[in-house]
C-alpha cells in the first residue's frame, strides 16, 4: 500500500493512512498560522481556526496552540505539543497537585488541566460553529498535544456529547490520569483512541505510575520501525534495549530522539510502503 497522496475525508475508521495524515497534521500544530492555513488549503480544508493562549509564571508553559480545519465532511483539531526537555521537567516533579478530571471523573494532571483549559472553550465553541453538515471530527497532537488531545476528547464525551469526537489519534503522549478516568475513556473510545510510542520514546514514560496510567490501544513502534498492535511487557523490554543499543555513541539520547514527530511519521511511512 503505497503512502496516501492525499487524506481522505470521508475515514471513519482505523487505518495506518489516516494515522499518517493525523501525524501530518500533529506536526502541522508547530508552524505559523499562514503555513497551517496554506497546508490546510492544499488538504482540502476550506475553513481554520487558531486557538492560542499565553500564560504568565510561574506556569512552567508559554502557550497553548491548537488549531482546527474543517471541510464539508472532516473536521480536525490540533494541538501542539512542546520540547521534550520542557515537559520532562514538569511532568517529573512529583509535587505538582492533581486536577480534577473531566465530568468529576478522577483526576489528570495539573499542567495538563490548566493547558486545556485556556484552550477548551474555544474549541468547543468553535466544532459548535463548524459542524454544521454532521462531519467526522477528529483529535490530535504530538506530545504535550497528544494529552490534550486526548483530555479534550474526555471533556466532549463526559460534558459535550454532542461535539463527541469520531476517533483520537496521539504520537508520543505522556500519561495524563488516574485509573479511574482511564477506565471511562477506555470504555467510551473504544476503537476510536489509538495511541502511537515510538521504542524509547521518554515522554510516554511520564509523569510516573502508579498517580497516573495510559489509556489503552496503544501503537507500538518497535526498534525497527515495525508498528505492532500488541507487544507483550518481556518483548517490549527486550525491544526497548535493542533501541538503546542501535547507537553506541549516544544510546543516553535515544529517548529524545524517538520523540521526534519525524520519527513517527517516517515509521508511518515505512509501515505504509
Amino acid at each position: 500500500m503505497p503512502v496516501p497522496s492525499a487524506i481522505d475525508h470521508h475515514a471513519d475508521s482505523y487505518s495506518l493512512a489516516h494515522a499518517y495524515w493525523l501525524a501530518q497534521a500533529s506536526d502541522l500544530a508547530y508552524k505559523s498560522e499562514a503555513a497551517i492555513e496554506e497546508r490546510a488549503g492544499s488538504w482540502g480544508f476550506d475553513r481554520v481556526r487558531h486557538h492560542h493562549t499565553r500564560f504568565t509564571p510561574p506556569f512552567p508553559l508559554q502557550d497553548t496552540q491548537a488549531f482546527t480545519m474543517a471541510s464539508d465532511h472532516m473536521i480536525i483539531t490540533a494541538f501542539r505539543g512542546t520540547e521534550p526537555a520542557q515537559i520532562r521537567d514538569w511532568l517529573s516533579d512529583a509535587t505538582t497537585p492533581p486536577w480534577p478530571g473531566p465530568g468529576k471523573t478522577g483526576y489528570i494532571h495539573y499542567g495538563f488541566g490548566e493547558a486545556l483549559e485556556s484552550v477548551i472553550p474555544d474549541v468547543k465553541d468553535t466544532l459548535a460553529e463548524l459542524r454544521t453538515n454532521g462531519q467526522s471530527v477528529w483529535f490530535t497532537g504530538h506530545s504535550l498535544g497528544g494529552a490534550l488531545a486526548m483530555l479534550a476528547g474526555a471533556r466532549m464525551y463526559l460534558e459535550e456529547p454532542r461535539l463527541h469526537a469520531d476517533g483520537v489519534y496521539t504520537f508520543g503522549q505522556p500519561r495524563t490520569c488516574d485509573r479511574l478516568l482511564a477506565a471511562a475513556y477506555n470504555k467510551g473510545f473504544k476503537q476510536r483512541m489509538y495511541r502511537f510510542v515510538n521504542n524509547n520514546d521518554i515522554v510516554p514514560q511520564l509523569p510516573p505510575e502508579p498517580a497516573y496510567t495510559h489509556v489503552d490501544h496503544l501503537r507500538y513502534i518497535d526498534s525497527s520501525g515495525r508498528i505492532r498492535e500488541s507487544m507483550t511487557v518481556l518483548g517490549g523490554l527486550a525491544d526497548r534495549a535493542k533501541g538503546m543499543t542501535a547507537d553506541p555513541f549516544a544510546p543516553a539520547a535515544d529517548g529524545l530522539r524517538d520523540h521526534s514527530i519525524h520519527q513517527y511519521i517516517r515509521a508511518l511511512e515505512k509501515n505504509l510502503t
